[in-house]
């Protein structure tokens, strides 16, 4: 036998041995990740020392590889408040594992959420070393943010710039003003007398103003739609809200304490809500779209909460359903429409329009 077919040979055997026992090298079949390396943590949400962060807010990890789901759960991913664990469900997809606080977070607090090395990639490979990080929630004073200063727009319980109207037997306590739409634009009240700087209507316990009415009515009302708007963008420019997304637009059945609340979409109550809190609590909610309120649907306010302490900016239109018990100020960019029945403790300011039907409306 030649010296080249020995090592021939001997090269055919080693590779007969290797292919018995299996590859074992970093790139083998079967390892969860062809380098072999421990799985890390690529991104959080929040971000390590983030501030003002929602008080609703959930917390995300996603890592460098897939892990083996089972091992991401409640005790491998937690969040605490110094060394008081906050009460949380844990999921995981795709390379992502999200803690969800069953709670609302504390206020300005300091939290730090862990993942430790329980946490297991596919492959069953637990990461090198424990990650931890914290952040800040956004600061809130226990009677929530400032009230909205609505000048001399909460001199009337129904303001409109376009139209308002009314059918059916409505119940108006607290005035009504219109501009820069002429009286003509006010219909269904049935006006009693004739236009001064005021006017009334059986419908309304108070006094009724049109942008056409004599002197000082044209200029009063003038200045009253700017404070109107002047307030809507003042509610609609508070930043660092305490809840972001709340219930994904749908806060029926939830109990809400006083803060600033901002939705990206609409909002729905189908059938109520109940604001929990103080006499000088005070409720900011910043809707992107339509306000729907379901017809028999309730908005109950405990502890004391006042309806003047509650403003609801709302960019798209407001529907009060048939019978539906609403409390608070609507700041509408649009057209604020309520249906039979339906009663509202609180004012109707619109930059639009405003239409009653049967509806009773008192002014806080």
């Amino acid at each position: 036998m030649t010296r080249s077919t020995v090592r021939f040979a001997a090269v055919a055997s080693l590779a007969i041995i290797l292919a018995a026992c299996g590859d074992d090298s970093p790139a083998g079949p079967g390892n969860g990740d062809p380098t072999n390396a421990a799985p890390t943590v690529m991104s959080t949400g929040p971000q390590s020392d983030a501030i003002s962060v929602p008080r609703n807010a959930a917390v995300t990890v996603t890592f460098s590889e897939a892990m083996t789901p089972s091992s991401i759960n409640a005790t491998t991913f937690t969040l605490v408040q110094g060394s008081t664990p906050i009460l949380s469900t844990v999921s995981y997809a795709g390379v992502t594992a999200t803690l969800v606080p069953t709670g609302t977070l504390p206020a300005n607090t300091i939290l730090t959420a862990r993942v430790s090395t329980g946490a297991l990639d596919a492959a069953g490979k637990a990461m090198a070393a424990a990650m931890s990080w914290s952040f800040r929630t956004v600061a809130t004073s226990a009677d929530g943010p400032a009230a909205v200063n609505l000048g001399t727009a909460g001199d009337y319980v129904i303001l409109a710039k376009s139209a308002i109207s009314t059918t059916g037997t409505t119940a108006v306590t607290g005035d009504l003003g219109l501009s820069p739409a002429a009286a003509t634009f006010i219909t269904g009240f049935d006006m009693l007398t004739p236009p001064t700087t005021y006017t009334t209507s059986a419908l309304v316990t108070g006094q009724i103003f049109a942008s056409d009415f004599d002197t000082p009515t044209p200029a009063n009302l003038t200045t009253a739609v700017l404070d109107m708007q002047a307030a809507y963008t003042d509610a609609a420019g508070r930043t660092l809200p305490d809840f972001t997304e709340l219930g994904a637009g749908n806060i029926d059945g939830l109990t809400l304490t006083a803060g600033l609340y901002k939705w990206g979409t609409g909002v729905a109550i189908p059938i109520g809500v109940t604001l929990n809190g103080g006499a000088n609590d005070v409720f900011i909610f910043q809707i992107a779209q339509d306000l729907t309120v379901g017809n028999g649907a309730i908005i109950t306010l405990t502890g004391g909460v006042q309806a003047q302490n509650i403003f609801w900016q709302v960019a798209g239109a407001v529907t009060l359903g048939t019978t539906a018990d609403f409390k608070g100020i609507i700041l509408s960019q649009t057209l604020i429409s309520m249906n039979t029945g339906a009663t509202v403790l609180g004012r109707a300011l619109a930059q639009t329009a405003v239409t009653l039907d049967a509806t009773a409306i008192t002014q806080p």
